[in-house]
């Protein structure tokens, strides 16, 4: 089968978020005098991170609103009631440190110029248009995709197979014609193999440690690998590279 296009994750794939995310956290808590009410930056950083998965997971799930998951982020985090204005306006400060620090990794320039000829490329992120949106503009990069899709417009999020549809169909490609890349082995990888598309797990960090064999991601460690998976397409009848 021929991949005609790849279609992205952001986060933790294209843009560094989990260095930015801590490092602007950091500087965030030291500007608020914060800093002393943990133990440490790292317990805090661990803390942020815990209630932003749990807040994540309710919005995926269709619990609330992208922008009432913010808020109670904040408000969890600092154990306060604060109004919907004081959390809008605490995450915003935090967010100019935050934007400070935005990053591409570095093997993402190289691999979407060497696809650049050969295939077509979009996003789906399980954000919201607005958030992705600029963040892509900012980092540069906004123009090389046709089309990008969040989750907060689709109305589901990865893993559930009708948001990596939804990309396909936003190119009016089958989804055996399309590869998804992204950096989570279940929400990116496992649930872009079981809508049908060529499913790539960016593992930047070694985080696996086995296999079953089953059929399911191509594993690789760095986009530089990402041209010789696009260009030799062995979901049928080959062994996985899920490992």
């Amino acid at each position: 089968m021929t991949i005609r296009a790849v279609v992205w994750d952001v986060d933790d794939t294209l843009f560094d978020y989990t260095s930015a995310d801590r490092e602007g956290m950091r500087a965030h808590l030291a500007a608020e005098g914060l800093l002393a009410r943990w133990e440490s930056a790292e317990a805090a950083l661990v803390r942020w991170r815990e209630i932003t998965d749990q807040q994540w997971a309710r919005f995926a799930a269709g619990g609330l609103s992208f922008e009432d998951q913010r808020r109670d982020r904040v408000r969890l985090f600092l154990e306060a009631a604060l109004t919907d204005a004081e959390a809008d306006d605490w995450f915003r400060r935090y967010r100019t440190h935050y934007e400070a620090v935005w990053a591409l990794f570095p093997d993402v320039l190289p691999a979407l110029d060497a696809l650049a000829a050969s295939h077509r490329h979009a996003v789906l992120s399980n954000s919201s248009l607005h958030v992705q949106d600029h963040k892509l503009r900012t980092l540069g990069v906004h123009g090389r995709f046709e089309a990008i899709l969040c989750a907060a417009e689709l109305g589901v999020s990865k893993p559930a197979a009708g948001a990596f549809l939804a990309a396909c169909a936003a190119l009016e490609l089958a989804p055996h014609e399309v590869a998804y890349v992204g950096d989570h082995p279940e929400i990116d990888g496992r649930g872009a193999a079981d809508a049908g598309l060529l499913s790539v797990w960016i593992d930047r960090h070694g985080l696996a440690t086995g296999g079953d064999g089953s059929a399911g991601p191509h594993r690789i460690a760095s986009l530089a690998e990402l041209p010789a998976i696009l260009r030799a397409d062995t979901r049928f009848g080959a062994p996985s590279t899920f490992r």
